[in-house]
């Protein structure tokens, strides 16, 4: 079964606006969007950053028309996955996840919990999507762990109530995968230098979307 023909988001969720496409999780992106061609799925690159997200405020207005009453720029990320047929997840450990796609995935929660709250057998617009995680930090290997249940788990919980589908890497990985850095040294200034090895990473990469490529297959094929 062949997955020519199905479309990707990969979502950057980075927050920092001067790095703009040189940033790790655009990057990261970018290495995924390139995997996916190969394989025939076509990939849009969703950057956060060019959208002004609010928090939910918990009005309710979103039960009747399952989008929010004053965010825009929510919605037109809601219609994107809507339209999807799986998407990725690229986000760096902030506290312990960047403000906007905490903002995000609260909202389509919201969205999905009242309609379930009012009828058990409802299924959101994203229900059984397949969903990849991909956590990175300013860490070495020793990190990997803490990112995973701070980033992978935290947004592999949200999507779980969004009726999403979490592709796991392994037994262990069963939430994604986290990526290190190589090093950190100091420079001038407050931030310090991340360095990565991208060949590294890029196997990392090449190797868990594999996974969720084959999963998809297994997937259309019983349908």
């Amino acid at each position: 079964m062949q997955v020519k023909g199905k479309k990707a988001v990969c979502i950057s969720a980075s927050n920092v606006m001067g790095s703009r496409k040189q940033s790790t999780s655009y990057l990261i992106c970018e290495k995924i969007k390139k995997i996916l061609e190969y394989n025939q799925v076509s990939c849009n690159i969703l950057d956060l950053r060019e959208y002004e997200v609010n928090p939910c405020i918990g009005c309710g207005q979103c039960f009747e028309s399952k989008r929010c009453s004053r965010d825009q720029e929510f919605n037109a990320i809601y219609d994107m996955l809507a339209d999807t047929d799986w998407c990725f997840f690229v986000s760096p450990h902030y506290a312990p996840i960047p403000a906007k796609l905490c903002m995000l995935l609260e909202k389509m929660e919201q969205i999905t919990f009242l309609h379930w709250w009012k009828d058990n057998s409802y299924c959101s617009e994203l229900h059984g999507k397949l969903a990849g995680i991909v956590s990175h930090g300013g860490g070495e290997k020793w990190a990997l762990d803490s990112y995973k249940a701070m980033v992978n788990d935290t947004i592999a919980n949200a999507l779980d109530t969004i009726q999403m589908k979490v592709v796991p890497f392994s037994f262990k990985w069963d939430t994604g995968i986290s990526l290190p850095v190589r090093s950190t040294r100091e420079q001038e200034g407050i931030f310090p230098v991340q360095e990565y090895d991208w060949e590294a990473i890029e196997e990392s990469l090449c190797t868990y979307v594999e996974v969720v490529v084959q999963t998809a297959r297994s997937l259309y094929a019983l349908k």
